[in-house]
């Protein structure tokens, strides 16, 4: 069981935060990201890390419903998270598939449990490390619009002020998805999600860039891509696409 202190940031000169500060420092950061324009991958991007950082779990990611009502990855606290969300949406089966489509929170699965339920998921979930899993909805009135999806490397339970911290955080960025919506018409609502889809399509294309040129992994290409949008109050779909088309090197991203 981790303890109530939790390590804010990595790195050198990172402190231990005590994790109800850090909740409330992510609170307050995701309100502020509320403004006209906001990036729907970095905020999303934000939720995952912290998830990490705040609640009991070793990977978390999340899913968004595309116009035609299809789930899509949009953002994962790893390389490895990324990739397991992708084969479940392949494999059509899995945890944040079924909460979407029910609804309804999906909490303290033991994976070796449900292989009948899963049975392509769940293998490949074991062999990635990972031992139990939860699942919580992006609902607001009814509204489902995605799903938060959080594993664990052991079976022990998710005590309950994680699931309500975890749920919090996704009920923010849920209602900051819904409010930016609603001030615009269907037609602009559509054009806002494709873009963010293609703009997902830019950022996996400006990591595997950056990735070949820098000599990094794709999860230290995504990172370094999102640290300089941030050192220059930049945003991140504008640098990803700047890479992909060359119009910006790798050589001019912050070290």
């Amino acid at each position: 069981m981790r303890s109530d202190v939790q390590k804010g940031a990595s790195g050198p000169g990172s402190v231990d935060i005590p994790r109800e500060t850090l909740l409330a420092h992510t609170l307050v950061e995701l309100a502020d990201s509320l403004v006209a324009d906001f990036d729907v991958i970095d905020l999303l991007t934000l939720l995952a890390d912290r998830c990490v950082d705040v609640v009991d779990v070793a990977a978390a990611g999340l899913m968004l419903a595309s116009p035609d009502g299809e789930l899509r990855v949009l953002a994962s606290s790893s390389e490895a998270m990324r990739v397991l969300e992708l084969f479940e949406l392949q494999a059509d089966e899995g945890p944040c598939v079924d909460c979407y489509r029910s609804g309804e929170p999906i909490v303290n699965l033991k994976l070796a449990d449900h292989d009948t339920r899963w049975p392509r998921f769940s293998p490949r979930a074991i062999e990635g490390g990972f031992r139990s899993v939860h699942a919580l909805p992006m609902r607001l009135r009814g509204q489902t619009i995605g799903a938060l999806n959080m594993f664990r490397i052991d079976e022990g339970p998710m005590r309950e002020p994680d699931v309500v911290a975890a749920q919090a955080l996704a009920d923010v960025a849920t209602i900051a998805i819904l409010q930016h919506r609603a001030v615009r018409d269907a037609q602009i609502l559509n054009e806002q999600l494709t873009r963010a889809l293609n703009t997902r399509i830019a950022i996996e294309q400006a990591k595997g860039v950056v990735a070949e040129r820098a000599n990094l992994d794709m999860e230290h290409a995504f990172a370094r891509l999102r640290r300089h949008a941030r050192n220059h109050n930049l945003r991140l779909t504008d640098i990803a696409q700047a890479i992909s088309s060359k119009a910006m090197p790798v050589s001019a991203l912050d070290p």
